[in-house]
């Protein structure tokens, strides 16, 4: 990935996290900046990085630069609330990902997920692109309905529910990276684990998703609990499967991440269903949520894609990890709500992403032969 390139997703990403405390600046009445939260992070940043690991090229290719282009746009259009331009440009923005997909795994139908065949992996890696690209279809439905049709009128059928979905294609590629750094050992029941993992967590969400839009209260906790359980069966899987590379330490320190964002998730869900509920009181926790999937677990994931041909680098791992939990899970949920706490949040989280993407150190000989003698060994 070349400097300029390394820049763009710097700015992207950085300035995502900073729309999250506008709020601080401007009254969400007059200009709510949530939706450039997120999408500059999920959609812009992440989807980008997601075509970009695909192609595998050097540079960004066309088509990447072009649903770059689109998602910006996107956003800013579902930022004005410009809802006919929002219609049509995820449509686009689909068109380029299943583009993307159709040339990389060679067919229109996935056959390669219902494949005893095919590596977990990769089974991900198909799963996120067709889920950012059928996300992005359901939300231009949901605007239709929302804004023109008014045929559903469900509560939770809120355009920003299902914005908030974006993130999900993220967590596929994620755990892509994780089980293609695996040990190549597909024998029962090791094999078995992680089929099965691989289905829970695309039929659990999707499935858990449903039960936010009826409003079902145990259903939701049952489904919560089981994708728990689930994360840490990967938890142990990649503990004692992982190949030892640099690489799995952030990533190991991302699936804490994602376990953070499990239990937070179901504490919220009781939390909502108690009959003394208060939003204003549950804000701190929703945040700490919100801030540890998208800025903790998703980063993670997409901080080793972005630069998976440069591992091993020389990075201080363990001060970089401790910058990053200090930065997610304290400074940038008090910075939600006070402002100075917000300023230091941005700060070192560009300071993070800076060390993350641009660090060219010496490459540590000693991470290089332990990667080789595994090579050799599984050779």
């Amino acid at each position: 990935m070349s400097k300029s390139l390394k820049s763009l997703f710097w700015i992207i990403m950085t300035t995502a996290l900073t729309f999250g405390f506008f709020h601080h600046l401007i009254d969400p009445k007059v200009l709510n900046f949530e939706r450039l939260h997120i999408f500059l992070f999920n959609l812009c940043g992440g989807g980008t990085m997601l075509v970009y690991f695909t192609e595998d090229q050097p540079q960004l290719s066309r088509r990447g630069i072009f649903f770059l282009c689109f998602s910006l746009l996107f956003a800013f259009c579902a930022f004005m609330q410009w809802y006919g331009f929002t219609l049509v440009i995820p449509l686009v923005l689909a068109t380029i990902l299943e583009s993307v997909r159709i040339h990389h795994f060679g067919s229109f139908l996935p056959r390669g997920l219902f494949s005893k065949r095919e590596k977990t992996s990769t089974k991900f890696h198909q799963a996120s692109l067709l889920c950012l690209s059928l996300g992005l279809v359901i939300s231009s439905l949901a605007i239709l309905n929302s804004e023109y049709g008014h045929w559903l009128t469900l509560d939770k059928l809120k355009l920003d529910t299902f914005f908030l979905g974006f993130s999900f294609p993220l967590s596929l590629i994620t755990m892509s990276v994780i089980f293609g750094l695996m040990k190549n050992n597909n024998t029962p029941p090791i094999g078995t684990l992680k089929e099965i993992s691989f289905w829970i967590i695309n039929l659990g969400v999707i499935i858990f998703f449903l039960f936010i839009l009826a409003n079902w209260f145990i259903p939701q906790v049952l489904i919560a609990s089981t994708l728990f359980l689930t994360v840490a069966l990967i938890f142990y899987l990649y503990w004692y499967q992982g190949k030892r590379l640099q690489q799995k330490a952030f990533l190991t320190s991302g699936i804490l991440f994602l376990l953070v964002t499990s239990v937070t998730g179901i504490l919220y869900i009781l939390l909502a269903f108690s009959k003394n509920y208060d939003h204003q009181q549950a804000l701190p926790l929703l945040r700490m949520h919100a801030f540890t999937a998208l800025y903790g677990w998703n980063l993670s994931g997409l901080t080793v894609i972005s630069r998976h041909k440069d591992f091993p680098l020389r990075l201080h791992s363990r001060k970089v990890l401790f910058l990053h939990w200090l930065t997610v899970l304290i400074l940038c949920p008090l910075g939600y709500f006070y402002p100075l706490f917000a300023i230091a949040a941005v700060l070192c989280y560009g300071w993070l992403l800076a060390v993350l993407l641009f660090n060219e150190g010496r490459m540590d000989q000693k991470i290089v032969e332990l990667e080789d003698r595994i090579l050799n060994t599984e050779k």
